[in-house]
């Protein structure tokens, strides 16, 4: 019998988990960016192999967004418009005081 392939997806609290399903939503580290797997800048530094260690996995858009990540201005652009309107509607913390 086939051993089932496990995933390693990051979480709201950004801990990884494992999965048996596939992440849906592909990231990365330093710059908490996420967007689809099929995006074609992220697909362009992975050909370049300076990615790759840096890529984290998510299995919904929901936990990318708890995690801190923000959507990928290429493939997700109404997304990550929607994303800059909120955070630029956010009083700074100079602001808040």
């Amino acid at each position: 019998m086939p051993k089932e392939k496990i995933y390693r997806l990051l979480g709201a609290g950004r801990d990884h988990y494992e999965s048996a399903v596939p992440g849906a939503l592909g990231g990365h580290r330093p710059r908490r960016i996420y967007g689809r797997l099929d995006c074609r800048s992220a697909l362009r530094a992975i050909a370049r192999g300076g990615y790759v260690n840096n890529r984290v996995f998510f299995a919904d858009e929901e936990t990318a967004l708890a995690a801190g990540y923000r959507p990928c201005a290429r493939c997700l652009p109404d997304r990550y418009q929607a994303w800059k309107r909120e955070t630029d509607l956010r009083p700074t913390e100079e602001e808040s005081r």
